[in-house]
């Protein structure tokens, strides 16, 4: 018989499986999202999002608790905030429901590392996010809104700033009232690369942040470009970006993988909430086995690059990966 490899024998048993694994899950790699919401006494489901909940200051503790508990590092928080206008003024306002969360998160966790996403959607009546007029999105009237929204999540605490809002230069603008003000240091997590994705649904939901007219296709990526994403990111890093997102992360692992390849800095992953209820739901329904596919899912992003994921199971993960 003909010689032929013998792949299996390194193969055999977990042990031996587990010295030759080539990517590995830990706590450190997630980014957890939570949605504040302001009232009192609120710890209220997402319908769409089993396990994730809008927690209004009073019960936010509760959550952030039990995140650092389990390990996991760092936090991004989107705020909900009770009024919304057409320039999203409640973004920036010093007294807003991020900034108020990042304060109190902060002092009763000094060393949870906090992102504040940076956008005007949730904060519009409009639902976009950038500054409407007459039915069109302006991109340079958007930016100034943006960096002021920056720096006032930046002095309330924020680790770290990550802009979402797909307006062109935004980077460069954050990255500059930044250093005005003396934040210098915080660095900027770019969701560079940012589909016009339909794995956004449940998100919108739990953020409120539909739009009230058209789509956002004029600002978010076209899910058919691929080379696209390296010009948005170029962009990105030479503006300032400290660090990239891709967003979605399951229907874009190709993209993961060519930014990885031609960037030297730190990738991550957002494994959006579309994905998350799609796996909820067949788990609930008994058709897959949720943890496996939830691992599964999560490591095929590290494999196709990502240093981070920004991802709602991460507290699930965390658990079953310390079993």
């Amino acid at each position: 018989m003909k010689s032929f490899a013998r792949h299996r024998r390194l193969r055999q048993n977990e042990a031996i499986r587990r010295m030759v694994r080539e990517h590995h899950l830990a706590p450190q790699d997630f980014i957890y999202p939570i949605f504040v919401v302001e009232g009192s006494g609120i710890r209220q489901e997402v319908p769409s999002m089993p396990g994730v909940f809008h927690f209004s200051l009073d019960r936010l503790q509760e959550e952030v608790d039990q995140v650092v508990a389990l390990g996991i590092s760092s936090i991004i928080l989107f705020g909900v905030p009770e009024v919304k206008d057409a320039c999203g003024s409640a973004a920036y306002a010093e007294d807003g429901i991020v900034q108020r969360a990042i304060r109190q998160v902060k002092e009763r966790h000094p060393s949870l590392y906090v992102m504040a996403d940076t956008c005007l959607c949730q904060y519009t009546d409009h639902g976009h996010c950038g500054v409407v007029e007459r039915g069109e999105i302006h991109n340079d009237e958007s930016l100034a809104i943006l960096a002021r929204t920056a720096v006032s999540q930046a002095e309330a605490g924020a680790d770290m700033i990550a802009p979402s809002n797909m307006m062109d230069g935004f980077v460069t603008t954050i990255r500059t009232a930044l250093d005005e003000a003396g934040k210098e240091n915080t660095p900027i997590l770019s969701y560079a690369v940012k589909y016009a994705s339909a794995f956004y649904g449940p998100f919108r939901d739990a953020a409120h942040s539909s739009p009230q007219f058209g789509d956002r296709r004029t600002y978010q990526m076209d899910p058919a470009n691929g080379r696209e994403a390296l010009l948005e990111a170029a962009s990105d890093l030479d503006e300032g970006a400290d660090m990239l997102m891709v967003k979605p992360g399951m229907a874009y692992l190709d993209i993961l993988q060519r930014l990885k390849e031609r960037f030297d800095v730190p990738l991550a992953a957002y494994n959006v909430s579309g994905e998350y209820a799609m796996v909820k739901a067949a788990a609930e329904k008994g058709w897959v086995d949720e943890k496996g596919v939830v691992l599964e899912l999560l490591t095929g992003m590290k494999r196709a690059g990502a240093d981070l994921i920004l991802t709602y199971h991460a507290k699930d993960a965390v658990r079953w990966l310390n079993e």
